[in-house]
């Protein structure tokens, strides 16, 4: 299981306003930060370099909200999931109007936060390795 690629650049996008974020983008939040300290100890002995940046988004770019990249593509993608927009009222209290954010499909099931399964096996997929 060597990796294809040696870096694996993660980007995360939310809403914040000052400190707050949303419950679903806090939930991702904490799995995506679950999710790159096992990938880090998994891969540590293969010298992959592991990277979570945040950008935090203003109301303008909430469409973007819960958004991740890896190595610069889209998680949907590398899932093969379907973007789906469902109501967010954690976000609508923070905006200040209702609103409706990002989530995935998979299957017939959807994903307004994203689990740490999901964010490995994107990762996995972005380094160019099966999945354990």
């Amino acid at each position: 299981m060597i990796p294809k690629i040696r870096r694996l650049e993660i980007e995360w996008k939310h809403f914040a306003v000052g400190d707050a974020t949303c419950e679903r983008c806090g939930q991702t939040g904490e799995a995506l930060r679950a999710a790159v300290g096992e990938l880090r100890e998994e891969f540590f002995s293969l010298g992959v370099k592991i990277n979570l940046t945040e950008t935090l988004l203003d109301k303008t770019r909430i469409a973007e909200s819960n958004e991740v990249r890896m190595n610069g593509v889209l998680l949907d993608k590398l899932l093969s999931a379907s973007v789906v927009s469902t109501d967010c009222p954690s976000c609508g209290e923070l905006a200040g109007e209702s609103t409706c954010c990002r989530a995935i499909g998979i299957g017939d099931k959807i994903f307004e936060d994203l689990p740490v399964e999901l964010i490995k096996a994107a990762a996995y997929r972005a380094l160019g390795v099966e999945s354990r």
